[in-house]
C-alpha cells in the first residue's frame, strides 16, 4: 500500500513540480522553508485548489488525475484536515464540535469513545474553545478529523501557533495516534523536532520542488543534502531497548545494527524508541582510543563526504550495517585521518549526546526495586 501525489501548477511567483511515492500507512513529513510549496501540496491533496495537472492515489483509491480526466471533490476524498489554528465552532461545546466530524458519514471504525480516550479529552467535553488551551483545542481538532472516518490525514503545521510547552504537551498524543490508528498521514512542518518525534518518511521541498523523499532515517543522514547543513542536524535510528544496567545507570540500546549506552530510561525490555544522535556530537577516530569518558564506539565507513563551506567544516556519512550516523568534522580531522569513501572509521559518542525521543529518565531506585526487570 502507498500513497502518491504528483502535481504541477504554475503561481506568478513559482512553479510546483512536486512528485513523491511513500509507504501506507505512516506519516510523511513534507519539510522545507516557508513559501516552497508544502500547504499547496495539502490543498491539492484535499481537493481543495485543482493544480495545471496532478495524480493523487492513496491505497490503490484514484482521488485525482488530471489525465483521465478523474477529479473527487473534497466531499467525497474522506480526506480529514487539522490546520495551524484549530477552527473549532465557538459557539459549540467540545462534543458537538467532535460530533460534528459524524454528521455527513456512515459509521466507520473510528469511535467517539475511543477518539476522546485516545487524546485524552474527556474531561473537556462540556467545555466551549475559548476555555481550552492551545494544546486542547488541537487536540480537539485533530479527534474532530478522525471522526470524519478518513481515509487520509492531513495536517498543515498544526503546531505552529503553539508555544514551547503546549507543543510538548501535544506531541506525546500526535505520537499515540500514528500508532494506534494507523492512518496514511501528510504532515507539513518546518521544525526539525517534529521530523524526529513522528515522520516515518521524509519529503524534502525548496522551492517548489522536491530535493529528495524517503524512509526518515535515510534522508536526515544525507551528507549532500540542504537538511545537513543546519546547526541541529544528525541522524536519526529505530531502536529497540535490550538491556538495563542500573549497577551503571545506563540502558543498551539496539538500531542501526550497532549497540548504544544512553543514560538509563523508564522503558521495558523490547520496547521500540527512536534516538536521535547529533551530527556535532559525533567525533571520528581511526582506532579506538587508549582511555576515554564515552561509552560510544561504533564501527561503520564512511559513505559520503560534502564540504559546508559556508560553516568551514565537513559533513561525513557513516553507513552502520542497517542504518547511518552523520557527523559534522573539520576539514583538517578528515586530511589528518586520511578519510575517504569506503574508508573504515569509529564514531565516538557520549551516552548522554544521545537524545531517546519521548522517553523519561529512570531512577536508579526503580530498576533496583523488587520485580524491577533488568538484564
Amino acid at each position: 500500500m502507498s500513497l502518491a501525489v504528483s502535481l504541477h501548477h504554475r503561481f506568478p511567483s513559482i512553479q510546483l513540480d512536486i512528485a513523491f511515492q511513500v509507504p501506507s500507512p505512516g506519516v510523511a513529513m513534507l519539510f522545507g522553508p516557508s513559501g516552497s510549496g508544502k500547504s499547496v501540496t495539502i490543498a491539492a491533496t484535499a481537493g481543495l485548489l485543482r493544480p495545471d495537472s496532478c495524480h493523487i492515489e492513496v491505497d490503490g483509491q484514484l482521488l485525482a488525475d488530471t489525465s483521465s480526466g478523474v477529479w473527487l471533490p473534497p466531499e467525497r476524498r474522506r480526506t480529514g484536515l487539522v490546520f495551524q489554528d484549530s477552527r473549532l465552532f465557538p459557539h459549540m461545546s467540545v462534543a458537538a464540535n467532535l460530533r460534528f466530524g459524524l454528521r455527513r458519514v456512515a459509521p466507520g471504525a473510528v469511535q467517539f469513545d475511543d477518539v476522546v480516550d485516545l487524546l485524552d479529552i474527556r474531561p473537556l467535553l462540556d467545555r466551549r474553545p475559548h476555555r481550552l488551551s492551545g494544546g486542547e483545542r488541537q487536540r480537539v481538532a485533530i479527534g474532530r478529523a478522525l471522526l470524519a472516518q478518513p481515509r487520509l490525514l492531513l495536517m498543515d503545521e498544526p503546531l505552529a501557533s503553539l508555544d514551547a510547552a503546549r507543543k510538548a504537551e501535544i506531541l506525546p498524543f500526535l505520537t499515540r495516534l500514528k500508532t494506534a490508528l494507523k492512518l496514511p498521514v501528510i504532515y507539513v512542518t518546518h521544525a526539525l523536532d517534529e521530523v524526529a518525534r513522528l515522520a516515518d518518511s521524509l519529503v524534502l521541498i525548496e522551492a517548489g520542488r522536491v530535493v529528495a523523499y524517503g524512509p526518515v532515517s535515510e534522508v536526515v543522514a544525507r551528507a549532500d543534502l540542504p537538511l545537513a547543513r543546519r546547526d541541529d542536524a544528525g541522524a536519526l535510528l529505530l531502536c529497540r531497548v535490550e538491556a538495563h544496567d542500573p549497577c551503571r545507570v545506563l540502558t543498551r540500546l539496539q538500531g542501526g545494527g550497532a549497540a548504544f549506552l544512553v543514560p538509563l530510561l523508564d522503558l521495558p525490555i523490547g520496547c521500540e524508541c527512536r534516538i536521535r544522535i547529533p551530527a556535532r556530537e559525533v567525533i571520528l577516530a581511526g582506532k579506538p582510543p587508549d582511555a576515554i569518558s564515552l561509552h560510544n564506539i561504533v564501527p561503520g565507513t564512511i559513505r559520503r563526504i560534502a564540504e559546508d563551506l559556508e560553516r568551514r567544516s565537513v559533513l561525513t556519512e557513516i553507513a552502520l550495517p542497517e542504518g547511518a550516523l552523520l557527523s559534522r568534522v573539520t576539514p583538517d580531522a578528515i586530511t589528518r585521518l586520511g578519510l575517504s569513501i569506503g574508508s573504515p572509521v569509529l564514531a565516538l559518542i557520549k551516552s548522554t549526546s544521545i537524545e531517546v525521543l519521548g522517553a523519561p529518565a529512570l531512577s536508579r531506585n526503580s530498576l533496583t526495586s523488587p520485580g524491577a526487570g533488568t538484564n
